[in-house]
């Protein structure tokens, strides 16, 4: 992690979540925020660490995980630009319950908690926003522990790839995901080893579904792939 020399817009006019800040309260944040870089793979945070700061990402790609039996990791949430993070650890003063690192290089504001907390305190329409991102969040999290306690394989796989589209879409070409994930990656996110994984993903490409080359993944049969999603 460093400190970024590089220059970014207010975080009120990135993010409408901030939006609704007083001017005295801008101040406030202005004077508790930091600009900071972490290198592809780098921790931000791990599992069990004081809730310090709240993030938002600006620019690259995070992992939230947590550390399972054998170290292996569960990859729970897949971040892009403007998505808050480690913001409900420090609402309750806790822990943080899960680990943050960087998919690739990125620019990250981190937001002292004392400052957050008093901003949540101070304006209910910060608040309100903040409650209504909470709420995405834990519905997202309980269809995911649905997705992988209950679907198939294939199922589980199929749901992986069209979280990563609709995460971070496709390349130029129309096809291909713009995120070049390893299969050890994709293998935690859809709670599988990577045998299967590489085993699901090559049974997809002799299906038509998809085309592979190294990590370059292209859908081919977007509605297909939503099929198998569904029926798990």
């Amino acid at each position: 992690m460093k400190r970024k020399d590089e220059v970014y817009a207010p975080i009120w006019e990135l993010s409408d979540l901030w939006a609704n800040l007083t001017g005295e309260e801008r101040r406030d944040l202005t004077n508790h925020i930091e600009l900071v870089h972490f290198a592809k793979n780098e921790h931000i945070h791990s599992e069990g660490d004081e809730s310090q700061y709240m993030w938002m990402l600006l620019k690259g790609k995070v992992r939230i995980y947590k550390e399972g039996i054998g170290q292996r990791q569960q990859i729970i949430r897949l971040l892009k630009p403007y998505d808050i993070f480690g913001y409900r650890a420090c609402i309750a003063c806790e822990p943080y319950n899960a680990s943050a690192s960087a998919f690739e290089a990125s620019d990250v504001y981190r937001i002292d908690r004392e400052c957050f907390n008093r901003l949540i305190r101070a304006n209910g329409a910060f608040c309100y926003g903040v409650m209504l991102t909470m709420a995405k969040d834990l519905a997202i999290s309980e269809i995911q522990t649905v997705n992988l306690t209950q679907k198939h394989i294939r199922g589980r796989l199929a749901e992986s790839l069209l979280l990563l589209l609709k995460n971070y879409g496709y390349d130029a070409d129309g096809q291909t995901l713009a995120m070049l994930l390893p299969r050890e990656d994709l293998a935690n996110m859809s709670n599988m080893t990577t045998s299967n994984a590489i085993r699901t993903l090559s049974q997809f490409a002799q299906e038509g579904l998809i085309t592979i080359d190294g990590r370059r993944i292209q859908i081919i049969k977007e509605k297909e792939l939503e099929r198998i999603s569904r029926l798990g």
